[in-house]
């Protein structure tokens, strides 16, 4: 099964896919690859571009790769603000997808004390793309943890 997390940074998907995956399950997290592409010391956070651009790139290649396992292993991936195309990839292959918001003012708390700056720009964006619709009522999230 495919899981795709989404939320805005600092919202919790991390901790929401700790609280879920199994130790065999395979879980796909720009930051842990980050983290894992970088030396001794590095932030756990990283946001310099050389760094990103590597770690976006091992991050397509696993998703490729783990999307033809489905059927033998559970896939956690964190996609905070997937695209229509992406969510065709993701719902092509079955995924349930996962919303992780705690709302904006804890966001923005978490984002003041352990994140970028920037994150707020992002954040902003993730909350401005989920505007009230038309009757006035936010889509809820899923939060059942």
């Amino acid at each position: 099964m495919l899981y795709v997390v989404t939320g805005p940074p600092a919202a919790g998907k991390s901790s929401w896919i700790d609280a879920h995956a199994k130790p065999t399950d395979i879980v796909i997290d720009l930051d842990r690859i980050a983290l894992a592409l970088t030396g001794p010391g590095a932030p756990q956070w990283n946001q310099a571009t050389l760094v990103q651009r590597v770690a976006q790139r091992a991050r397509f290649a696993a998703i490729d790769e783990a999307c033809q396992h489905l059927d033998k292993i559970d896939v956690y991936l964190i996609h905070t603000m997937p695209s229509p195309k992406a969510l065709a990839k993701y719902k092509r292959h079955k995924a349930e997808i996962i919303t992780v918001d705690p709302g904006w003012h804890i966001v923005m708390d978490r984002i003041r004390a352990m994140r970028s700056p920037a994150m707020e720009r992002v954040a902003t964006r993730w909350y401005r793309q989920r505007r009230p619709t038309s009757q006035g009522v936010m889509p809820q999230a899923s939060r059942a943890w």
